[in-house]
């Protein structure tokens, strides 16, 4: 990135205009012959195959990226860990598969890997045995380790924690392969939603005294997942063991992921009331995350992050609706100062995506609406998904009570909006703010109700998990709508339209009965 920035600052000085030309078409012409991950794309059952027969042919394991362009996370990724040279080294040794959640069946292999969270990253075996899931949120060079661990012959997380459940000795990386798995994409494949927490404190208190590392992370993680104190129950030496950890630089750096993420929701569940108690650890918490916003050795993303933390625990008692809170002006000068900073220094698009977007967020949540929408703004044709930013700006403007406003993005939103999925996503949730904004528009929700189901047809995966979830979004909020049965020809008309929609599916394809489920829920009740 400096070799970057030189160049452009120098390209400034140049007078000519076929240099200040020739300079950004030579840069392109290095990136695109720089090494890279050589991925295969995914769109369907075939191409999974496909790869998994390579991998088998090869003797690789495989790693399937579950992604999509507009996400952030998934933007991160790509600006922090796929370019790595390591990383890309690294590839070499295992068959690399790109699901972008976007193509034609993609969604379909959501359904079949159990994925739905972008991003997500499983390592398999080639005979298509789950390894691990890694964490995208965790620190690169973590990630790293954690796949190579998966490379060296790694055990099955599943049967790894099976061991530990039964008490049986596990290896050190055995430990951190616990520690680390991405338990936020894990969709029930390990334990159920309800019991993460529990089990997560269970592993914490089985690792021997020699994993202090592994049992603290597994402390945090079932700490965030407890739900504001419902799930494990403080008591003042979990509280002392978590502030101890805190006053620790190194051991807090070591933990950086869960700080910078979940200090708001560790701090509710040590201490699940206000008062002083709650506010002596969002003290600590303050002060371990004053030292890693500046840390030269995270990424962008993660120092803003620590400072949305800092954010997030100034707001720890009030409503979470509130939309202008009284917040410290020296940390609101902070705010301003890394905001402008990142948006000035910054020049991979990847990036820019993951912080930007991260930072408008930032800014709402101080209560600096007008910069969060000008950065917004700002930054939309520097964006390669500008539709993300606009379905921000509708949500700048409907937290605000501007409703037209609000509508008018979110009609942009998904206007610009690309590719299938994506597509019936960002229009169900127009279609939600509509119904919720502008009920009496009686015919600009038929039309768009309509436009939906129209391209639900056109999409041979309209039906499976994430694309399946907009259009019962959809669904719900007719239902709602036409609660006293004011719209009943209406959504007898669009019931029509569905139902012919799955009557065009084939008997024998999963996703038929979600789409009937669907079309029932338009149905005339029966008398």
């Amino acid at each position: 990135m400096r070799r970057r920035l030189t160049g452009l600052a120098h390209a400034a000085l140049l007078t000519t205009s076929l240099l200040l030309v020739a300079v950004p078409a030579v840069a392109a012409a290095a990136r695109a012959a720089a090494p890279s991950v050589a991925w295969l794309a995914a769109a369907g059952d075939a191409d999974i195959d496909k790869a998994f027969a390579q991998a088998r042919s090869e003797k690789k394991p495989m790693l399937l990226y579950w992604g999509a362009k507009w996400c952030p996370p998934c933007n991160q990724l790509k600006a922090t860990l796929f370019n790595r040279q390591d990383f890309i080294e690294r590839s070499k040794s295992f068959v690399a598969v790109n699901i972008d959640g976007d193509l034609p069946g993609a969604q379909k292999l959501g359904a079949r890997f159990k994925v739905r969270g972008y991003p997500t990253m499983i390592l398999m075996t080639a005979d298509g045995t789950e390894l691990t899931r890694l964490p995208g949120e965790a620190d690169a060079p973590q990630v790293m380790a954690m796949l190579q661990r998966g490379l060296a012959g790694g055990r099955p997380v599943k049967a790894v924690l099976a061991d530990a459940q039964a008490g049986k000795t596990l290896a050190s990386n055995e430990w951190r392969a616990l520690a680390l798995y991405s338990w936020d994409t894990d969709q029930d494949q390990l334990v159920p939603e309800a019991e993460r927490p529990g089990l997560l404190a269970q592993l914490s208190a089985a690792c021997p005294a020699g994993e202090a590392e592994s049992a603290t992370r597994l402390l945090l993680k079932s700490l965030a997942a407890s739900d504001d104190g419902k799930g494990i129950k403080a008591d003042a030496a979990l509280r002392e063991r978590v502030r101890k950890l805190l006053a620790d630089p190194a051991a807090s750096r070591a933990q950086m992921e869960m700080l910078v993420n979940y200090s708001a929701d560790i701090s509710k569940a040590l201490a699940p009331e206000p008062g002083a108690e709650r506010q002596a650890v969002a003290r600590d918490f303050e002060a371990a995350l004053k030292r890693l916003e500046p840390d030269a050795s995270l990424s962008r993303s993660d120092r803003l992050s620590a400072l949305l933390a800092r954010v997030d625990l100034a707001r720890l008692d009030l409503a979470k609706d509130e939309r202008h809170p009284k917040l410290d002006a020296a940390l609101l000068k902070a705010v301003r100062e890394h905001v402008a900073r990142a948006d000035k220094e910054i020049t991979d698009g990847y990036e820019r995506q993951a912080v930007i977007t991260a930072a408008a967020y930032m800014l709402g949540q101080a209560g600096l609406w007008a910069e969060s929408d000008a950065l917004l703004k700002a930054n939309l044709a520097k964006s390669h998904s500008p539709y993300y930013l606009m379905n921000q700006l509708g949500s700048n403007a409907r937290k605000l009570g501007r409703k037209d406003e609000a509508l008018r993005w979110y009609q942009q939103a998904f206007d610009k909006s690309e590719g299938p999925a994506t597509r019936l996503q960002w229009g169900a949730t127009y279609f939600s703010a509509l119904v919720e904004l502008a009920p009496q528009d009686v015919a600009r929700i038929e039309k768009t109700a309509t436009q939906l189901f129209s391209e639900a047809a056109q999409d041979q995966g309209a039906f499976y998990e994430r694309s399946a979830r907009s259009l019962q979004r959809v669904g719900s909020k007719l239902v709602s709508w036409n609660s006293g049965g004011q719209h009943a020809a209406t959504l007898e008309r669009l019931h029509k339209q569905v139902d012919g929609v799955c009557g065009k599916l084939d008997a024998a394809d999963g996703q038929r009965p979600t789409c009937e489920a669907l079309a029932k829920s338009l149905a005339r009740p029966k008398a």
